[in-house]
């Protein structure tokens, strides 16, 4: 079904907002993909906050343009999904990938983050990304580190006092 240009307007408007705050974004070929498996995997995008939609090239050039997904230009050709990122930037890429493991129809033709696109390759690179709780979880273990070992630093000398007078203790004990 054909779509109005009014409705034309309002989906490039949309995606033109969602892409402007978006942190990455994924472009898959589904040609061949049967609508019951894409309803599976809408379901899984909208379970992790990731913007799905399937939306003509043309279209998809003007919602990109003007944000840090213009990038994506070249490989816009042909049946394709875009998915962006809104909360963890991994996650489309943990979605698109792992959705494609189970469905090889599904083909990953692009992938952009921070204004430069990568190829299908980096799918990988983008799906490993620490979310957010993992990344403020390492940030804390790095912080933590100096303040432990300082702890450690000025507890050492009780610690190796109280030893010395147990080993003391324990050497009056045995001649006793």
């Amino acid at each position: 079904m054909a779509l109005r240009l009014e409705d034309k307007k309002v989906l490039v408007a949309e995606v033109n907002e969602v892409a402007s705050r978006a942190l990455s974004a994924v472009v898959a070929e589904y040609r061949g993909l049967t609508a019951g498996k894409f309803d599976v995997l809408r379901a899984e995008a909208r379970k992790n906050g990731i913007y799905l939609h399937v939306v003509k090239n043309t279209l998809a050039k003007r919602a990109v343009k003007g944000t840090e997904f213009e990038c994506l230009d070249p490989v816009l050709v042909g049946p394709l999904v875009i998915g962006f990122s809104l909360d963890d930037p991994g996650a489309v890429g943990r979605v698109i990938k792992d959705f494609a493991k189970a469905n090889e129809k599904l083909v990953v033709k692009g992938i952009a983050v921070g204004g430069n696109l990568y190829g299908s390759a980096d799918i990988d690179r983008l799906a490993n990304l620490p979310t957010k709780d993992q990344a403020l979880s390492m940030l804390l273990g790095v912080m933590k580190a100096p303040i432990t070992q300082f702890v450690r630093t000025v507890a050492e000398p009780t610690a190796q006092f109280v030893r010395a007078v147990k080993a003391v203790g324990d050497k009056m004990a045995e001649s006793a």
